[in-house]
């Protein structure tokens, strides 16, 4: 026991001295966290927009002071015809034209009826829908204003109530998966590189054939990033609640042990791949490129999984960070307990128990 103490101890000693590696481990998560969570969004803020106004009456100028005075949209430019709506949108700094018909205030009080087109520049779908639906709602706000003092015999209206996030608000959606992005990489990545080392240097062979037991060897390299990634995870949970505003409605404790077991099982992951990385730069590379795009795209923190094809959904299976967000999302936004996340939970012990089980067997195999 005193052998494996001290296995431990070396270990830590070789993390601290390498700063290069405390830089990735605390300096890295931090930085990507901060950059992450003001910097990925969904939200629109100042959109530079343009009109094109054939009415010019009270009507409209009333609506284009309505649309300018809030917080999403800045009137760029005003223009007169409707050939130069190309144009515009070549230049790549308007985002959405709105276009006003002809003689807007008659037809609004003639026909009870009147016309805005919205022109949106659709190379980035997301943005021009984001545009539209709020353009859309400002117009619904002002109709409501006309129409407070008018009566409708039958009238249907919805109301949309939004839960966990009512103020819909991107950054909960990117930190819970930026959480599990870095946690996954750093970890993996660092384990693996870490043992890889031994192998690359030679001390790996020694190590097996010492009196420590392979498991313990294993358990040794990995027990420091543990305890390093257990202070990351705090981290980053201190700077979403206090940078990011973001609630944790559940329990802390149940999402310290949720954290726990998450890293266990990239670490032993990363444990996996040492088995098959021969030289440090491999571990790496299959550590941040062999993970980083499934990470992102298999595991429901951008895309949706249901909306994927078949053979994408069941390939996202196997992918530990896709359990984990939704555990994260459930314990942060929505407060559950374990009653509502124990398979999640299952099978990222189960991915653990594998991960580990077959890195141990390959590791006797190599020293029989």
């Amino acid at each position: 026991m005193k052998r494996f103490i001290g296995f431990i101890k070396k270990e830590f000693y070789h993390i601290f001295r390498d700063r290069r590696s405390l830089f990735i481990l605390f300096g890295m998560p931090i930085a990507q966290i901060m950059l992450f969570g003001f910097a990925i969004t969904n939200e629109i803020n100042n959109v530079d927009i343009a009109v094109l106004d054939h009415s010019k009456d009270a009507t409209t100028e009333e609506i284009i002071n309505k649309i300018s005075a809030s917080k999403y949209f800045s009137i760029n430019q005003f223009i007169d015809k409707e050939s130069d709506i190309e144009t515009i949108f070549k230049k790549g700094k308007v985002k959405a034209i709105l276009n006003f018909e002809k003689d807007f205030s008659k037809n609004l009080i003639k026909d009870n009826k009147a016309t805005i087109q919205i022109i949106t520049d659709a190379t980035d779908p997301n943005t021009a829908n984001t545009i539209s639906n709020y353009v859309n709602a400002i117009l619904q706000q002002y109709q409501k204003g006309l129409n407070k003092n008018i009566t409708i015999a039958y009238q249907i209206t919805p109301r949309t109530r939004m839960v966990y996030n009512p103020e819909l608000k991107s950054v909960y959606m990117f930190v819970p998966g930026v959480m599990t992005i870095i946690l996954m990489l750093v970890s993996a990545m660092m384990t693996s590189i870490s043992i890889t080392k031994e192998k690359e240097l030679g001390t790996m062979e020694i190590l097996l054939v010492s009196p420590i037991k392979p498991i313990q060897v294993i358990i040794g390299k990995v027990f420091p990033y543990i305890f390093l990634s257990i202070i990351n995870a705090i981290v980053i949970v201190m700077l979403s609640i206090f940078i990011f505003k973001m609630p944790v409605q559940g329990s802390f404790f149940l999402l310290g042990i949720e954290s726990v077991l998450f890293i266990i099982t990239a670490l032993a992951l990363g444990i996996l791949i040492s088995t098959i990385s021969a030289t440090q730069q491999t571990a790496m590379m299959i550590s941040l490129m062999g993970l980083m795009l499934p990470v992102i795209l298999l595991s429901g923190f951008i895309f949706p999984i249901s909306s994927m094809p078949l053979p994408l959904q069941i390939i996202s299976n196997i992918i530990p960070a896709k359990w984990f967000i939704i555990i994260i999302k459930g314990i942060m936004l929505k407060g559950v307990g374990l009653q509502f996340i124990w398979k999640e939970t299952l099978i990222l012990i189960g991915m653990t128990i594998f991960f580990i089980g077959v890195s141990v067997k390959k590791y006797k195999i190599r020293l029989e």
